[in-house]
């Protein structure tokens, strides 16, 4: 016998909802992607000690006369930006009186942010460095830094993921903005170092000098170097390509 088939439609059944639509709203309130943030690394200026001893985060050591030239001049650099949202400093105070001229051209104050501190040196602060450099360590220090902690102290990578981290977590708080960050030598060359891909056993290749500049753009990919120890020309130069 022949069998009739009824369409749902017909028959009054009700048809299964797309979800199509739904997708697509989901998919249109997605939060959007946090514009990236230029991060301006300033090392602290000159002081009586620089390239004589490993002073780490022993207190007391101010800037020498020149060290306060040179952060004024860095102070100039960056308030020729006009758009700089924070000026954020080391605890020490070489590198709170760095970051004074650059907030005061900036019309912002200094933040303190451990996260930008000297790395922690242990038994070798505040050791001359043509004593240090006659220790069969130096050697690792200078070659294999990743496989060397100081004694009771930081390893240099403990360092570069403190630093790294601190930075990636400033970014996040200025979307879209610029921001200065003061600190030291090694914990600026090892942010470089992360941003440019380069393994942490090379970062000793990097030369970051007093009152020098350098430029991220970090974004939620990760960072693009702009500038590497920069000392003289205008920063309003500094673009992404």
């Amino acid at each position: 016998m022949a069998t009739t088939r009824t369409s749902p439609a017909r028959s009054g059944a009700k048809q299964p909802k797309s979800t199509t639509g739904k997708a697509a709203k989901r998919s249109s309130k997605r939060a959007p992607t946090a514009a990236p943030t230029t991060i301006l690394l300033v090392r602290h200026g000159q002081t009586p000690t620089t390239g004589k001893v490993l002073p780490g985060r022993a207190k007391g050591l101010h800037l020498a006369d020149q060290g306060h030239e040179q952060a004024k001049i860095a102070g100039l650099r960056i308030g020729e930006l006009k758009n700089v949202q924070a000026v954020y400093s080391s605890p020490l105070e070489r590198a709170k009186e760095t970051a004074a001229p650059i907030a005061a051209a900036c019309g912002v104050r200094v933040q303190i942010d451990r996260g930008l501190l000297e790395c922690d040196f242990g038994d070798w602060t505040g050791a001359e460095l043509k004593k240090l450099m006659k220790l069969p360590e130096w050697r690792t220090v200078q070659s294999a830094p990743s496989t060397f902690r100081f004694p009771n102290g930081e390893s240099f990578t403990e360092m570069q993921t403190r630093m790294v981290t601190a930075l990636d977590r400033l970014r996040r708080t200025h979307p879209g903005g610029t921001i200065v960050c003061v600190s030291h030598a090694d914990t600026i060359k090892a942010a470089v170092a992360h941003a440019l891909g380069t393994h942490i056993d090379l970062f000793q290749r990097i030369v970051i000098s007093p009152a020098s500049v350098s430029a991220l753009t970090w974004h939620a990919g990760g960072p693009v170097v702009l500038a590497v120890n920069s000392t003289g020309r205008p920063l309003t130069e500094l673009r992404p390509a």
